[in-house]
């Protein structure tokens, strides 16, 4: 059982998860020209506490993990909202290729995760329909104390950095802005980006 498994029962309870999760929410909607038509992904969607905050925003929503437990917690929220329109998938998108397109693809707190993080921006690239968005809401770079060093991570990333990689897979404008900011008790405080761009 990963630690993301074992985690996902109490996964909402964490008042930080849903306080990030809202403040995500509130400037997606404020970057994307949203309409009701649209098909979105949420990549490493966890138990989808993103995507219920923007339910009524989107025709339909695939809610991809690669993490069983996060995905039945995600069916029964489905159930529970009578959110027909929201599609949980248990899937490896980082070792099986998906084919379907989508208008928006958002991620948060996941692409540090990634170990090959160069090739899933290739990836949802393909995913995207022209004219389509992906957003990522991740940690700048950081000490490796988010995590601690013993976890096999990405320390954050320099956004800077991403928009080179992401312009050379061929994505158009690029803007990002600080998001949010983790406070650990310990006093220290991890910013969070947000990155947009489109296809």
């Amino acid at each position: 059982m990963s630690s993301f498994d074992s985690r996902a029962r109490e996964w909402d309870k964490d008042k930080m998860h849903m306080e990030r999760s809202i403040a995500i929410a509130a400037e997606l909607e404020k970057m994307i020209p949203l309409n009701p038509s649209m098909k979105a992904l949420e990549y490493g969607a966890g138990t989808g506490i993103l995507s219920f905050l923007l339910k009524d925003r989107f025709a339909e929503i695939t809610l991809m993990d690669s993490s069983q437990e996060m995905i039945k917690v995600c069916e029964e929220k489905v159930e529970y909202h009578k959110a027909n329109h929201i599609k949980p998938i248990w899937y490896d998108l980082e070792h099986k290729a998906y084919n379907e397109k989508f208008d928006v693809i958002y991620n948060q707190m996941v692409l540090h995760h990634v170990n090959d993080y160069e090739t899933m921006l290739q990836t949802f690239y393909t995913l995207l329909n022209p004219g389509g968005y992906l957003a990522i809401a991740d940690l700048f770079t950081e000490d490796g104390s988010f995590h601690g060093t013993e976890v096999k991570v990405h320390w954050g990333f320099e956004p800077q950095k991403l928009t080179e990689i992401l312009k050379g897979i061929g994505f158009k404008s690029i803007e990002y802005k600080t998001c949010f900011e983790v406070k650990r008790e310990s006093g220290k405080k991890y910013p969070i980006f947000l990155l947009l761009t489109n296809k």
